[in-house]
Order: structure tokens, then sequence, then C-alpha cells
């Protein structure tokens, strides 16, 4: 990468994992969007798993004591028993799928709480959303909208559902990192990312979840709850837009 890319990189990591922190969501597509741009898929997602890992562990250490924590270790299980299927599987999306998918998930931020049959509070909703939730992240990188989709009928506070949400995100991300860092060493380092990048990028990671985390202090509920779907689904025409370009350019 060039300096110049490389300081883009850097500099939207921060700018998403603050509105992550503040939102709980949209930042992790927007910053999968970005990259998607600049690097190869697999560099992509492995330079993903480890920003995002670092906002999400950010965020859950500093909303440590409002994370649902059995709803956590369900989770886990499902998480783990994804990756060991997954791991059967030899798959690289395109761009123009990945794009596709991350312009698809805000359908999910739609649905009336009403309507979603789920709640993480319930062990075996919990282990259907490690697994699901997992899969979804290893094949399109994004997973966020959902892990909300468990979230929305659980009727947690914001702290809460950032919280549970953020330490949920986690395995996602390992699981890219593991997968996807692989198959670049598997290829003798072709499109490798290098060591540094990576701690450089979970620092600013850490940098944008920080200053997210305090930027929440001055939001009140209503708009906790208003806007953040209105900011995802904006991101998401982008993407169907940007997936549409792709398709017809017969690029990926």
């Amino acid at each position: 990468m060039s300096p110049a890319t490389v300081a883009m990189v850097l500099a939207a990591v921060v700018a998403t994992a603050a509105i992550s922190g503040l939102f709980g969501m949209a930042g992790g597509s927007l910053l999968m969007g970005l990259l998607m741009l600049t690097v190869p898929v697999a560099s992509a997602m492995v330079l993903h798993g480890a920003a995002q890992l670092a906002s999400n562990g950010a965020r859950a250490a500093i909303h440590f004591r409002h994370i649902r924590w059995p709803v956590v270790g369900v989770f886990a299980i499902g998480a783990v028993l994804a990756m060991g299927l997954m791991s059967f599987v030899s798959f690289t999306p395109s761009k123009a799928l990945v794009f596709l998918a991350m312009g698809l998930l805000p359908i999910l931020v739609w649905i009336p709480e009403r309507w979603s049959p789920f709640d993480a509070a319930k062990p075996a909703h919990a282990f259907i959303a490690g697994m699901s939730t997992t899969a979804l992240a290893l094949t399109s990188g994004v997973s966020g909208p959902l892990t909300e989709l468990f979230l929305v009928r659980s009727a947690m506070p914001a702290r809460q559902v950032i919280a549970t949400k953020a330490s949920l995100q986690v395995f996602g991300h390992v699981a890219k990192i593991l997968f996807y860092g692989g198959a670049l060493l598997e290829r003798a380092g072709e499109g490798a990312v290098p060591p540094w990048l990576l701690v450089a990028v979970a620092l600013g990671a850490l940098a944008g979840a920080a200053l997210g985390g305090r930027l929440l202090d001055h939001v009140s509920e209503e708009n906790f709850r208003r806007w953040r779907r209105w900011i995802f689904t904006a991101i998401g025409g982008t993407f169907l837009a940007q997936a549409l370009q792709l398709y017809l350019a017969g690029g990926g």
C-alpha cells in the first residue's frame, strides 16, 4: 500500500470505530466498504477483523459492567460450532457479492420489533445467533445487523445493547482473522497485511472507540434509537449502488 492509502485506511478506522461506539452499528459496514475499494477481499477481511476486534473489544471493556454474560456464553458455543463447520468450506466472496450483502443488510434493522421471533436472552436463540452471525461474518464480512435482530426484543437499555453486542461481535472478527489470514499465508504471503499495519489499525480502532464512548454520553435514548437505523440504511443504499456498478462492469 502507498503511504496515502495507509493514511486513508487509518483515518477510516478511527472515524468508523467512533461511529460504532456512538450508535452501536454502521461503523463496521462503512469500514468494510472503504477497505473493499482499496485492497483485495482477503486483505480487507483481515484488516476489518483486526480493526473491529479492537473496536468491539474496547467497547466491551468500556461498558464492561453492562454486558449480559449469560447471552455471551451461549452465543460463544454457537459461534465456535460455526467456525468448525466453516473450516471445511473453501470460499472467498467477490467484491460485488460483499457489497450486495452489505447493501441488503439494512432490511433487517427495519423489521418491526413485534415481527422478530428472536430474543437473545433465550438460550436457544442465543445459540442460533452465534452460529448464523459467525457464518455471515465469514461470507460477507459484516454481521452486525443480524446480531441486532436477536437483540431488538431484549428490552435492554442503550449501554447494555452496545456492551453485549460488542462482546458478541468479537467472535466473528476473530474468525475472519483466522480464516482469511491463514489463506493469505498459504498463498505465500500474496496480498498479506504487514503486522505493523495490523497494530496501527487496532490502535486506531481503540482511539475511535474511546471517542465514540464519550460522544454516547451526549446522546438521548430517543435519538439513539432513531438515527442509528437511518444512518445504516443510507450506507446500505450506497453499497447496493456499488454492487450494481461492479456487476454491470463484469468485475468483482
